[in-house]
């Protein structure tokens, strides 16, 4: 069986789409899926499936969200790989002038069209910057994310993709979390 790691967008923010988390564990036992464990209340969802093609698990999921809780969530998959290696490619997490409380990891659903990331990267969004690689988007804000225009909605607006942000510590836990299964 292979472990994944499902992130999903926009649940328990504001007050909007609440999920208790031992419902949505649940959910997920119900669709088939094994060592359900989540992470914050934030929709972090580390599983194991025999299933190997994340595309099927993620519309699953999607319509398991939908049937059971009543809205459409935006689901992204990953694999113990994808987060290590996001981890392992940050480029601020070496720079010693950076504070690791405000590094952030945006995951893209697909590549974004090469030309539409070069227009992007050529801005100044001082003082938050964003170093682009593959399907994340390694963000810094030192003003903290919520002051940032360099959202979740900002990156899909303008690559046309899905994308959802977790913090490094989160990133650094829900790696740890599924290398423990």
């Amino acid at each position: 069986m292979t472990t994944y790691i499902s992130i999903l967008r926009g649940i328990n923010v504001g007050g909007n789409k609440k999920i208790k988390m031992d419902v949505l564990r649940e959910m997920y036992t119900s669709l088939g899926y094994a060592d359900v464990k989540t992470y914050i209340q934030s929709g972090n969802i580390i599983f194991r499936t025999s299933k190997t093609d994340a595309t099927i698990i993620q519309k699953e999921i999607k319509s398991g969200i939908l049937l059971a809780f009543g809205f459409d969530v935006p689901v992204l998959i990953l694999t113990v790989q994808d987060i290590r290696n996001a981890l392992k490619n940050n480029p601020y997490i070496h720079d010693s002038s950076k504070d690791p409380a405000f590094i952030h990891l945006t995951f893209l659903s697909q590549d974004p069209e090469k030309f539409i990331i070069e227009n992007l990267s050529s801005n100044n969004y001082s003082p938050d910057e964003f170093i682009y690689s593959g399907k994340t988007i390694y963000l810094y804000c030192p003003i903290g994310y919520g002051n940032t225009k360099l959202t979740n909605n900002f990156f899909e607006n303008k690559l046309k993709v899905s994308a959802t942000t977790r913090n490094l510590r989160t990133c650094n836990e829900l790696l740890h979390l599924s290398e423990e299964l």
